[in-house]
């Protein structure tokens, strides 16, 4: 299946409309169709999880549901690694961070495939019963989806990214019939430097991709909850919990991490699916709420109830005494860091978002219960913690406070809980970042040097690429080359630095001008002087690959105007000088202003 015909066959009416309007207005008609077509995604998606799920498990019993727990996970696994491994053959996983590296490293392209790929491969993995979210993937598709109507139409830059933030926000309104929210995390985590005017394309994505959600899923609320009244006198418990929950996000985010790069470490990758399939078989046997996206168990605990596991697994005698039920919850709460990246690491495409809600929701029924125990009686409303919780752990692990509270209230129609929303999502938030600077999102890409952020001059920085501004119309001299070889090279040259390089052409300094001036008219002594007697060693290297912000501190060290760009066995390929750097950093900067 070719996605670029099916696009070029329902653009090309647009297409011909769009030469009679500025760029700007088609930005905007272009944000209608992304949203309606994520919305459109976002039904599909939910709809195929659901009717995968209900096919296969509708007809259990309760003794056979435990068995084949152990088996579905890893069919829905295999599937999914034989689907990429032999028809997409490129990597759909960890669609957040992908769509991330797109905006910094790709100049906001996303491969065609992707806009109906990771639809197909999250279907089946859920479906089966995968212990991950389909949100992350419905946002990768999302995002595709706009950066390729943008590409088709021949949008700048700017504008593409615009309305790939459209496609990620117009998917998560659809999948969670949440329009505010889906701006707010396209601002938060996807996109940088938004002004007001730039709002207006995003706003009209997730309207319309919420319209077309509602119209396809019906009008109930994804999270339908029974909440109690919020009491100031609960406050202190609020603030417990976001306590709780910056610890958890700080395990959730790391663990999950190193987890993958070990499961991961095994290379090949029908071992590594059986390994993780095996393991991911037996927590879900042990745990079920661990299958699938576990939401339809949250549903029990937001409306008061309790989660009936007895026949379903050899460990429902913890839900026989009051003290055992937080302990178990609790090993769930640790337990569904490992089945996403079993799920994840052995073959199967899903996203961490899900499981930050399912745990989120764990963590608020663990804190709410064990303080009930404490008290001897009931003291806090349970269920208005887990519906808080769910808020305090996205804002640890997503770092997005504002799209954690709006989003659990859009979800849930929980605005009457805004209070300790926002006090439970600043707490985690602000806890979280004093030992985590990152998002799990964020992290990995950051330490290599290629995350946009919302300062503009170090966006800009990210941006620029260093071998794209090395200046290489430099004449080359010999070590061992004599005055009047040198003198020979100046005068045809337009330069006035000239590098010099030994037989294997390996950077050893540099001649200027300056330097030679005195004795480039004495030509008695054209042959007893040589270039090494003339030559400079330069202050730094600059490597081709080096990050531009590193490029920057040795300029700023050395007080150089220009350095030599060499590999990494030191040979020459040319010079880079401030003041291209400045006039790229110019150009970028109007790239990116979203004026």
């Amino acid at each position: 299946m070719k996605s670029g015909p099916v696009l070029k066959d329902v653009m090309s009416p647009l297409r011909r409309f769009a030469g009679r309007i500025s760029e700007r207005d088609l930005v905007l008609v272009l944000s209608l169709f992304v949203g309606v077509s994520c919305g459109l995604a976002a039904a599909l998606l939910k709809s195929a999880v659901e009717f995968i799920h209900h096919s296969l498990t509708s007809w259990f019993d309760g003794e056979a549901y435990n068995f084949l727990y152990i088996v579905y996970p890893g069919i829905g696994m295999l599937l999914s690694l034989l689907f990429v491994k032999y028809v997409v053959k490129d990597n759909i996983g960890h669609g957040v961070t992908k769509v991330l590296l797109a905006v910094s490293k790709n100049e906001s392209k996303i491969r065609p495939h992707n806009m109906w790929t990771s639809v197909a491969a999250s279907s089946v993995t859920i479906g089966f019963g995968g212990s991950v979210g389909a949100e992350a993937p419905i946002v990768y598709t999302g995002a595709a989806i706009g950066s390729n109507v943008a590409r088709y139409m021949g949008l700048s830059y700017k504008n593409m990214t615009i309305l790939l933030g459209c496609g990620a926000a117009g998917a998560v309104s659809g999948i969670f019939k949440a329009p505010l929210a889906g701006v707010l995390f396209t601002l938060e985590i996807l996109l940088f430097n938004i002004s007001m005017t730039s709002i207006l394309p995003l706003l009209l994505s997730t309207i319309s991709a919420t319209v077309v959600s509602y119209i396809l899923l019906g009008d109930t609320l994804p999270f339908e909850c029974t909440l109690s009244p919020f009491t100031m006198h609960n406050i202190p418990f609020y603030v417990l919990l976001g306590l709780f929950c910056s610890g958890c996000s700080v395990y959730f985010t790391r663990m999950t991490l190193w987890l993958e790069d070990k499961i991961k470490s095994v290379e090949r990758p029908f071992v590594r699916w059986a390994m993780s399939a095996l393991c991911l078989g037996l927590l879900i046997f042990l745990f079920p709420p661990l299958y699938g996206e576990g939401y339809e168990h949250l549903h029990e605990l937001l409306n008061g109830g309790m989660i009936n596991l007895e026949g379903q697994t050899v460990l429902s005698f913890f839900m026989r005494t009051p003290w055992s039920i937080p302990i178990f919850f609790m090993m769930i709460l640790l337990l569904k860091v490992f089945s996403m990246s079993f799920t994840n690491a052995g073959g199967g495409v899903g996203g961490t978002f899900g499981p930050t809600l399912f745990i989120g929701a764990i963590a608020g029924f663990v804190v709410s219960r064990t303080i009930n125990l404490v008290g001897g009686g009931p003291v806090v409303p349970e269920q208005n913690f887990v519906l808080v919780g769910m808020a305090g752990l996205m804002a640890g692990v997503m770092q997005a406070p504002m799209t954690a509270i709006f989003l659990i209230a859009e979800i849930s129609g929980g605005y009457q809980l805004l209070i300790p929303l926002i006090l439970t999502a600043t707490v985690s938030y602000g806890v979280t970042r004093t030992m985590e600077p990152y998002s799990i999102y964020t992290k990995r890409i950051a330490k290599k040097g290629e995350l946009l952020t919302h300062d503009s001059d170090q966006a800009v920085l990210t941006l620029l690429k260093t071998d794209e501004l090395v200046e290489s119309d430099f004449s080359t001299v010999r070590i061992d080359a004599s005055l009047g070889e040198l003198v020979e090279v100046v005068a045809a040259s337009r330069r006035n630095i000239f590098p010099v390089v030994d037989s294997k052409n390996h950077f050893q300094g540099f001649v200027s001008l300056e330097d030679i001036r005195r004795d480039m008219f004495k030509k008695d002594t054209y042959d007893t002087l040589h270039v090494y007697n003339f030559m400079k060693s330069a202050p730094a290297y600059v490597y081709v690959n080096e990050k531009m912000d590193s490029v920057m501190r040795k300029f700023e060290k050395t007080g150089a105007w220009n350095l030599p760009v060499v590999d990494s066995d030191r040979t020459y390929i040319g010079f880079v000088s401030k003041s291209k750097i400045f006039s790229a950093y110019r150009d970028q900067l109007k790239q990116v202003s979203h004026d």
